[in-house]
């Protein structure tokens, strides 16, 4: 194993993945985590691994998630031969589906200019009965949808439990309960210290700033423009039911388990992550819309989570140019590009590799400009 000490700070979803990467090529990791009492974004995570529609605005978004989603059945099934713990994928596709002309129209020309831009990345529109072929319970609101071969899903918790089952299989170190406040620089030993609110501190030749809707404070503490704002998912979860979903939708998707996930709303409601009663009756009747038998199901659970968004929903991935070592990272897509996360930035962040091509891209200083406006995309 590698002498150089790297430190993961956040051991959610993307933490983990970076972390994991890293060990896996035989570095030391170390991973500190608030544990449970952080605002975990796999909880409100809807599990989708999903290719379609993603990088409207920027086609190196695109190819990036292009090649996220090639790796994930390799990264699925190296993590179930290491640890047993199955992360849930069935990647056989998934469908869009509207309720107007109108929104299926939309949608087409946003999947063709994507693909036209990033190439390789085909989808098929389809007319109800065509997707009735495939699922054959939707009902007469669906005006019609897209069908993107390369997506699927996956269960957020399973993959995080696999993950950090991953990381203690390769050796690292998770140290959980732990509020990071500070982080320093030694630029003449080229040595970072992670401080704790507590008075705790670990030193390290390499850290990486995965703090979800902590990154902000800590990046700019080692000359990192790192914006993050919040965006709150409410989640519906039904009873188990007899299958009936073959393949996920961007409204509802049925588990492994036979429950049927229903989400999930977008809001910005700062660090409230509660649920609405509005937003809950909303979210079930699209769902019911969509697949009319499920007025008849039982809801069990309904929650919110917090997830880390960037002024334009794109991740940023940035190393500092003040303390060479010291990583950034803020991405919202932590279940679809987390095979990318683990196989290209761990072993990059952790001082393996060079930059990946065309990462620049996902600089935070793309934020520095006085008159830049943003349409956020995720």
């Amino acid at each position: 194993m590698s002498s150089n000490q790297v430190t993961i700070v956040g051991g959610g979803l993307v933490g983990a993945a970076i972390a994991y990467g890293a060990a896996r090529r035989g570095l030391s990791v170390r991973v500190l985590d608030q544990g449970d009492t952080a605002f975990r974004a796999s909880r409100g995570n809807f599990g989708l691994v999903w290719l379609s529609s993603k990088g409207g605005g920027m086609p190196e978004y695109a190819r990036w998630t292009r090649e996220a989603v090639g790796l994930w059945g390799g990264l699925h099934q190296e993590l179930l031969d290491l640890t047993g713990v199955d992360s849930g994928l069935v990647q056989q596709g998934g469908f869009w589906l509207g309720f107007s002309d109108e929104e299926v129209q939309k949608r087409a020309d946003l999947l063709a200019k994507i693909d036209r831009e990033a190439g390789g990345i085909p989808f098929r529109m389809m007319e109800p009965a065509e997707i009735q072929q495939y699922l054959p319970d939707i009902g007469p609101k669906v005006a019609g949808g897209s069908w993107g071969a390369h997506d699927g899903m996956a269960n957020p918790l399973f993959l995080l439990r696999a993950l950090h089952s991953g990381l203690k299989k390769c050796g690292a170190d998770i140290i959980t309960g732990v509020d990071i406040t500070a982080i320093e620089h030694d630029a003449a030993a080229g040595r970072f210290t992670a401080r704790s609110r507590d008075g705790q501190s670990w030193i390290s030749d390499r850290i990486v700033i995965a703090a979800g809707l902590g990154v902000s404070d800590l990046a700019g503490q080692i000359g990192i423009h790192a914006p993050v704002v919040t965006t709150r998912g409410q989640v519906l979860i039904t009873e188990r039911l007899k299958p009936f979903m073959d393949y996920p939708t961007n409204k509802a998707r049925q588990t492994t388990e036979g429950t049927v996930q229903i989400g999930s709303t977008t809001e910005d409601v700062g660090l409230d992550d509660g649920t609405t009663v509005d937003k809950i009756e909303w979210l079930a009747r699209r769902a019911v819309d969509t697949f009319p038998h499920l007025a008849h199901a039982r809801l069990v659970r309904a929650w919110g989570a917090l997830r880390p968004l960037t002024p334009d929903g794109y991740p940023i991935y940035q190393e500092s140019e003040t303390c060479p070592g010291g990583f950034a990272v803020v991405c919202h897509s932590g279940v679809t590009l987390a095979a990318i996360h683990a196989n290209i930035l761990g072993p990059w962040m952790g001082g393996l590799t060079d930059a990946p091509a065309g990462v620049a891209r996902f600089r935070g200083s793309r934020f520095l400009g006085k008159n830049t406006r943003y349409a956020s995309d995720h």
